[in-house]
């Protein structure tokens, strides 16, 4: 029953990884398309040059996916200090106090719904197989063999952004110039409907409503800036 319980921990403890982690990529190009499609959009309204709207597209582009690198890096990098330091204060209780550690791991269990002598048994094989483990999982909920990694974290976030800068930076560029703008809003609310409706389904939320507002709040950042643009481009700036 321990090795279920604790197997099944495991499983539930990877799975909300995952989803964490393809939550992340689908918020990061998200990111990307709406941020690089408000950029190239501002432009557009200014001026109809292929290479400024390139230019600007691809400085948006990299702009933002090594800010989401270097953002995602630090902020992982700081959890994963944590969680070390989390380990190391583990290891030093069960090596100063190992039956005050016990009890502890027997109350956690206890509290999971086990009875307080299956509990106490539970506690006892498990610290005789790994305390350190035991412990890890149960009382911080941390895999010691799968701590978080700021480098795989920034390399996601970066792929992510770029894959959805992509889009708008294509669209602005590839088709005629008439066309420029019509394709890029089109592009860029299908791909934020996308994202929406995936984010949405990762969540278990409400597909129409996180739809609408990916796309609103797409549309809305695309108008002003495209106002801006052509604002600024009326008066010669």
């Amino acid at each position: 029953m321990t090795d279920t319980q604790t197997h099944d921990e495991s499983h539930g403890n990877g799975l909300g990884a995952r989803l964490n982690w393809l939550r992340a990529a689908v918020l990061g190009a998200n990111d990307g398309v709406v941020s690089t499609a408000g950029i190239v959009v501002g432009v557009a309204g200014a001026t109809g040059d292929r290479g400024a709207l390139l230019t600007a597209g691809l400085a948006g582009l990299l702009a933002g996916s090594m800010s989401m690198a270097a953002g995602e890096y630090v902020s992982v990098s700081t959890q994963r200090d944590s969680e070390q330091a989390a380990l190391a204060t583990e290891k030093r209780e069960l090596q100063e106090t190992p039956e005050a550690e016990l009890a502890e791991l027997s109350g956690l269990l206890e509290g999971k719904g086990l009875s307080r002598e299956v509990a106490r048994e539970a506690a006892l094989q498990l610290t005789e197989r790994d305390a350190l483990r035991a412990h890890a999982e149960v009382e911080l909920g941390i895999d010691p063999d799968d701590l978080t990694n700021p480098w795989h974290a920034a390399g996601a976030s970066f792929l992510a952004f770029t894959a959805g800068a992509l889009l708008p930076l294509l669209a602005i560029v590839l088709p005629p110039a008439s066309l420029r703008l019509v394709v890029t809003v089109l592009a860029v609310l299908a791909a934020l409907a996308l994202t929406g409706w995936w984010s949405a389904r990762l969540g278990d939320a409400a597909v129409g409503r996180a739809v609408l507002r990916n796309m609103g709040g797409g549309a809305v950042a695309m108008g002003v800036t495209y106002a801006a643009g052509a604002l600024l481009g009326a008066v010669g700036v």
